[in-house]
Formats: structure tokens, sequence, C-alpha cells
């Protein structure tokens, strides 16, 4: 299957944060979230394994009591069922993450 960027819908879409749904297939999705300077995606978990990678900007992110600060091209994994968090640190910050399974709830 392709997917071609400038067809998907953002589910999400306010000043300070976006996400959609870039690709998914299989037992596995791909998705684009951005985020304003100081925008935060607040503590959370999820049964889905979770890969991500600062396509843009810089972002301190939180896994489970460890947090660095990720810089574009950087990547990192957070295991399923851990909580964990991120924050922009530079405006238009970019983060592409994989889930496995699919995230069903963001199709709803």
């Amino acid at each position: 299957m392709f997917y071609r960027n400038s067809e998907m819908k953002y589910r999400i879409k306010t000043d300070t944060f976006s996400q959609k749904v870039l690709a998914r297939g299989g037992d596995m999705m791909l998705t684009e979230a951005g985020f304003a300077k100081d925008s935060t995606a607040p503590a959370h978990s999820h049964p889905n394994q979770q890969l991500a990678y600062v396509a843009r900007g810089k972002v301190s992110f939180r896994i489970g009591e460890e947090e660095w600060t990720c810089s574009e091209g950087d990547s990192l994994y957070v295991p399923p069922d851990v909580e964990h968090e991120v924050t922009a640190l530079e405006e238009d910050s970019i983060v592409i993450d994989i889930f496995s399974p699919q995230r069903e709830d963001f199709l709803e």
C-alpha cells in the first residue's frame, strides 16, 4: 500500500500540537506529531511498542524514570505499558512514531 502525506488527515490539530497517521498495515502504524515550543504530550502509557524519531527540533522525552533531551536525528524505544511523556524544547519540533501493534484508538 502507498500513502501520500498530502492526502492524510490530521486526527488532532491545534495551535500547539498536531498528529496524523502517515501509514499503517499489518501490525504497524507510522504517525507524525508536531509540537509548538513548550507543548507536551502528557504522561501516558499504552500496550503498544513505540519507536520514535526526532525529525526536526529538540524534545525532552521521559520513559519511565529516565529522561533525555533528544535532538534532530535521535531516536528511542518505548516498551509496552511504560509511562512516558514528551515536551518540545524548540518551535515546530516533529516526532515520527512507529507503533506495533497499530493504535486502534488512533483510528476512531
